[in-house]
């Protein structure tokens, strides 16, 4: 089954408003109508995500990117200081939410319980989520990327149903390979993530494993991307550092003309 793959890079807390809007510039006159052969998408800071959102509304006069948030609150509306949620950013015309990205689990208590909160929340919206899981250097280091990955998934998708399951997108991201320079070789991404299908299939079915989109990240850069593209199960990349720069960026989204 041919599956369309996505790029989306991640700025974490780096590109303000109007480092975003130099950045859409720049970006806009490298595609020029080019055509991408690809789905790509821009995780902005949530001030920054006003100034890059599509044209009819914001800043943007050339091109219109998809916008995806970086994290997102459960709940609809509330006394959650300092909390974003689906229903406003839905009014900015986002398109996709990370859920469950290493940084959140490590620094800001995400956890599979609240994951699991975040994914039932996104599949009643617009929103499609983006589900990262992945393992720490030592659980890599003791060959237990496969139990950590059944156990992330498993208890992430609780009580979601395959016809649901088809909407989210999914990122393994090896803790130990992001922003540290190290990278998982296109093999070791390949044989994770075909486990990763294969665990999918065994909670749902073949059909259904076959149909969901698997990104790869974890310090993935202009120089190893397309390697990386090539694998049969990788579906697309999620990219930190390399997507901060609009040059680097465009060459990630047009990875195959190159």
């Amino acid at each position: 089954m041919k599956r369309k793959k996505i790029i989306i890079g991640n700025w974490k807390m780096y590109n303000g408003p109007e480092q975003g809007h130099i950045f859409l510039h720049k970006l806009e006159e490298k595609l020029n109508n080019k055509k991408i052969n690809c789905d790509f998408a821009i995780a902005a800071p949530f001030v920054t995500l006003p100034y890059i959102m599509p044209h009819d509304h914001g800043t943007n006069k050339g091109i219109e990117i998809d916008l995806c948030a970086q994290n997102f609150h459960y709940q609809n509306e509330g006394a959650f200081t300092g909390e974003i949620s689906l229903a406003m950013l839905e009014q900015l015309g986002v398109r996709y939410g990370i859920v469950g990205h290493s940084e959140r689990r490590q620094y800001f208590n995400e956890t599979n319980k609240t994951v699991n909160l975040k994914l039932k929340a996104a599949l009643n919206s617009s929103i499609i989520p983006v589900m990262a899981f992945g393992e720490t250097l030592e659980e890599f280091e003791k060959n237990q990327t496969d139990d950590v990955i059944l156990k992330q998934l498993t208890e992430g998708l609780k009580e979601i149903n395959k016809t649901q399951i088809e909407r989210i997108i999914f990122a393994y991201e090896p803790i130990w390979a992001i922003g540290t320079g190290k990278t998982a070789t296109p093999k070791q991404a390949q044989k994770t993530i075909k486990k990763t299908r294969e665990i999918i299939a065994n909670i749902y079915d073949q059909k259904t494993a076959e149909k969901v989109r698997i990104q790869y990240g974890g310090s993935v850069k202009v120089e190893n991307i397309k390697e990386l593209m090539e694998q049969k199960d990788i579906d697309g990349a999620l990219v930190g550092g390399a997507s901060v720069d609009p040059d680097s960026f465009f060459k990630l989204i047009t990875y195959d003309q190159n």
